[in-house]
This record gives C-alpha cells, sequence and structure tokens, in this order.
C-alpha cells in the first residue's frame, strides 16, 4: 500500500471526530443487573458517561460516534442523561467483533465529514485532555497513526502450553497499547477496508490494523490511569477512586414571603390550619411558609422561582393547597440528582402562636419533602410590633433548603 505519510502545515485547522467502541458484552467483568461492563455505575455515574464527558468537553472534538450493541439502545439514552455537556453524538449499531465495530463507526465519522479520527474504548473513563493534546500535536507534525502506550516495566515470560516458563522475554522497546489510537481518516478506513475485504479479522487494536497495512504508527506518552477496566475489580477500584476524587456538591437556597392578613376565621401555615381572627389573603391558601420553601429549592436548582410554576393568574390554583407547589419544587430537586438534606423555615408574626403546632408542621414537611423529621425546623419570631408585620397586616416567611446533588448531574 501507498506511503501515508503526509506533510500538513502547523496552521492548518484541527478538526477531529471520535469513535467510541461501546459494542462489547465484557463477559469477564461478569453479570450485572446494570448490563455490560461500559455501563456499571462508578462514582455515580455509567462508564459510558465519563468516557464521553472527557471527549465531549475537549476543545478538537468533531462528530462523535458512538457503536453500541442493538441491546443497549435504552442502556446507552439513560447513560447519555448522565453527561454533563451537552454531547450529542452519533449512535451506530456494532457488529460480531471488534474490527467490523469499528468499521461501521469509521463509515459513520466519514459521512460526518471528519478528517482525522480517535478511536477510544468506552471503558477507558480516565483519559484525560493532556494525551488527547499529545495526539493532536503529533497528528499535526505529520502521522497518519498514533498511539498512546506505556513502557512496559514489568518482567515478562513465555509459558509453554504446560505452564512451564519457556523463556524470559526482554522489555527494552515494548509498550502496552492504549487509546485513543488516532488517525487520519483516509488512512485508517482504507486499511479497515482492506482488511475486510481480504476477511483478516484477528487484529486486536486499529494500530495492528494499520501496521498490516503499512502505515507506520508513531508512539505517544500514554497514561498511568488510562486503564481498561476488564474485571469486576477494576470497576470496583475505579468507583472507589472517584468517590474518593468527588468534591460534594452542596447547595443551599433561600426563599422569602409575605402575605397580608385580612378578616377570616384562620390561617395555614405548613399545612396546619389555625384558628385565627383573620386569615392570609393569597391566590392559593396562601400558606406563607411553604411558598418560601418552595423558592428555595427551586434556588438550589436554578428552576425559578413558585410563579414559574404556579402562576397566580392561571384559576386552577385558587384556594389550592400549598403541597402541591412544595411537592412539585422537591420532585425537580431529585429529578436532578438532588438529595434534600434540610429543611429550615422562620415565621415573623404577632399571632397566632406557632409554639403548639410546631411538631405537627415538623411532620407535615418531612411528609411533603420525603425526609426524616429531624431535618426540618420551624421556628418564629415576633417583630416587636415594628412594621406592618407589628401592625399585624400580614405574616412573612424565610426559608432555606440545603441540597446535596450527585456530581456531573445537569442540576
Amino acid at each position: 500500500m501507498r506511503d501515508h505519510i503526509h506533510k500538513m502545515q502547523p496552521e492548518e485547522q484541527f478538526s477531529c471526530g471520535v469513535i467510541i467502541v461501546a459494542a462489547g458484552r465484557g463477559e469477564r467483568a461478569g453479570q450485572s443487573g446494570e448490563g455490560p461492563k461500559q455501563y456499571r455505575t462508578i462514582g455515580g455515574r455509567p462508564v459510558i458517561a465519563h468516557t464521553l464527558d472527557t471527549f465531549a468537553t475537549w476543545a478538537g472534538t468533531g462528530p462523535i460516534v458512538v457503536v453500541i450493541h442493538p441491546e443497549d439502545t435504552e442502556l446507552f439514552a439513560a447513560a447519555l442523561k448522565r453527561v454533563p455537556t451537552s454531547a450529542a453524538p452519533t449512535v451506530v449499531h456494532g457488529g460480531a467483533t471488534r474490527q467490523l465495530s469499528v468499521l461501521a463507526g469509521l463509515e459513520a465519522i466519514a459521512a460526518a465529514g471528519a478528517k482525522y479520527v480517535m478511536i477510544h474504548d468506552a471503558v477507558r473513563p480516565f483519559a484525560d485532555h493532556a494525551l488527547l493534546d499529545r495526539c493532536r500535536q503529533t497528528l499535526l507534525g505529520g502521522a497518519d497513526a498514533v498511539l498512546p502506550a506505556i513502557a512496559v516495566a514489568d518482567t515478562l515470560k513465555r509459558a509453554g502450553a504446560n505452564g512451564v516458563v519457556q523463556e524470559t522475554v526482554a522489555r527494552s522497546n515494548l509498550y502496552a497499547a492504549q487509546t485513543p489510537q488516532c488517525f487520519t481518516l483516509e488512512a485508517i478506513l482504507s486499511a479497515h477496508r482492506a482488511a475486510n475485504a481480504d476477511a483478516k479479522a484477528d487484529f486486536t487494536d486499529d494500530a495492528s490494523i494499520a501496521e498490516w497495512a503499512g502505515i507506520p504508527v508513531v508512539l505517544v506518552e500514554g497514561m498511568v490511569d488510562n486503564i481498561k477496566l476488564t474485571l469486576q475489580r477494576d470497576i470496583s477500584m475505579a468507583d472507589e477512586r472517584l468517590k474518593g476524587s468527588e468534591i460534594p456538591d452542596v447547595r443551599t437556597g433561600n426563599g422569602y414571603d409575605v402575605h397580608q392578613l385580612v378578616e377570616g376565621n384562620g390561617v395555614t401555615l405548613c399545612g396546619v390550619f389555625i384558628p385565627h381572627d383573620r386569615k392570609l389573603s393569597g391566590h392559593s391558601d396562601a400558606d406563607v411558609a411553604l411558598h418560601a420553601l418552595t423558592d428555595a429549592l427551586l434556588a438550589t436548582c436554578g428552576a425559578g422561582d413558585i410563579g414559574d410554576h404556579f402562576p397566580p393568574s392561571d384559576p386552577q390554583w385558587k384556594g389550592a393547597p400549598s403541597r402541591i407547589f412544595l411537592e412539585h419544587a422537591a420532585r425537580i430537586v431529585r429529578e436532578r440528582g438532588g438529595v434534600i438534606t434540610n429543611a429550615d423555615i422562620s415565621l415573623i408574626a404577632e399571632a397566632p402562636k406557632v409554639g403548639p403546632h410546631r411538631q405537627q408542621m415538623r411532620e407535615n414537611l418531612a411528609a411533603m419533602l420525603g425526609v426524616t423529621i429531624d431535618r426540618c425546623s420551624i421556628k418564629a419570631t415576633t417583630n416587636e410590633q415594628l412594621g406592618f408585620i407589628g401592625r399585624n397586616e400580614g405574616i412573612a416567611a424565610i426559608a432555606t433548603a440545603t441540597v446535596v446533588y450527585t456530581p456531573g448531574r445537569n442540576a
């Protein structure tokens, strides 16, 4: 085959397609209810979500193609939701072998018009941008094929079929291959097509196909951490590593609301009706405490305020119990990966007395939020007869909510 080394100008624009190979079954990792190993959870997200995020956030990435098994459509769709970046990959189905799966991905990348391509194993979630930069620079330097690799450090032995060592293999100039393996698209696609036409199906990686096709493969420094998750033990260790590196995503939201007191027979606070010679004016049941807490919860994930979700101009909310609003906010928080860890409400009123009803209020909050009662606090104070509250013209509430979000979720 022709010499695939080419020369490029350093200023040539770099646009690199990415193929994530994710069609394998991963039998050596054992069976799991989560599916094949690329969908197992590490650090709170599927392996493939971590892998995709690395490429989706790299400046050199062009079109992304993910090659999946036909049976994994739903698993992949669920995993893609856990990618915090706006990755929009093309999905193609793989073949009976990795080689056929990569060829399917290459054909899709070619259709997208990419000039270069990186081919990466979905189960290598720890590749970083520095590695991708090294590969890019080598491609820009004129290579048609780039292989990240680590020099072999262990002493190597060759054994016979009986398990007896036959010789010690010199480890000088020996390297362990990694991915992403990077190529000019024209070169590797031609090599894959030729191998397929010649029924050559025993290649273990794409660099070996390039070697067979006569394409010089240039080594770049790989990463010790860029391991391939093969066994269940690898997955467990990766999970522990990510958990240890997580920065807790703890968020606090504040809410404030006030309602006017008018003639009536009682007020509703935290879902408790308290007989009183006045009532709170509002389109719903005017539960000022729950309104403030609803805003506090929505604030933890940037989801607007209570008026955005329940406009006071909408007649369907007239007289509605405010627990509907709070439960809706709690559901939004959970859908975005949040766990409510604390809810605190301060009521500011001259009357009625809150103390006798505090326990029931806390129980109501716990039920509405789906948390234990020790995470719910109700406090009350007067305004020392100052201002509109001191003149019994209204009741105010200040609420604070604390929520812990799963790192990496689009909260």
